[in-house]
């Protein structure tokens, strides 16, 4: 089983979400939050931070932390045929500077606003909605219950 763990930015403001759009390798495009995989030695709170200013152009600053969410995604629709672990740090994080652009040579082909209502018609990562339940519920335990995938929503 492969493992990786990332921080995620869950950047909400006046009924909206900041979004990312990732293009996959095989040019498949799928919304998604900003963030990461957090470097070795790196602390989450500072892997987001960074992810945010890579992949938006954009400073930010952490408010709070979230939540943490794990799971395991099954080797017939994981990346690399392997079984994967995703561990993710998900952070409430606002904008404080920059402007919004595409992640030079990177995988992020725009970030835009989007309102909530929006979200539900979009092809998305489960991460959009395991960070939006999060920011919306603010568990005392910090975790949701799991995101069912298929349809609009990708692991």
């Amino acid at each position: 089983m492969s493992f990786r763990l990332a921080a995620y930015a869950v950047c909400i403001e006046d009924g909206r979400v900041l979004l990312a759009h990732h293009v996959k390798p095989d040019g498949e495009r799928v919304w998604t939050l900003p963030g990461g995989r957090v470097e070795h030695g790196e602390d989450p709170f500072d892997a987001v931070v960074r992810e945010v200013a890579e992949e938006t152009g954009c400073d930010a600053v952490v408010e709070r932390l979230l939540g943490v969410d794990s799971r395991v995604i099954p080797a017939t629709v994981a990346r690399a045929g392997v079984e994967h672990q995703n561990v993710g740090v998900f952070y409430r994080v606002r904008l404080t500077g920059g402007r919004l652009r595409p992640e030079p040579g990177g995988d992020i082909a725009e970030s835009v606003w989007t309102a909530f209502a929006d979200v539900a018609r979009l092809r998305r990562s489960s991460l959009v909605d395991v960070g939006l339940a999060l920011a919306r519920t603010l568990p005392a335990s910090g975790h949701v219950g799991p995101v069912p995938v298929g349809g609009l929503i990708q692991h």
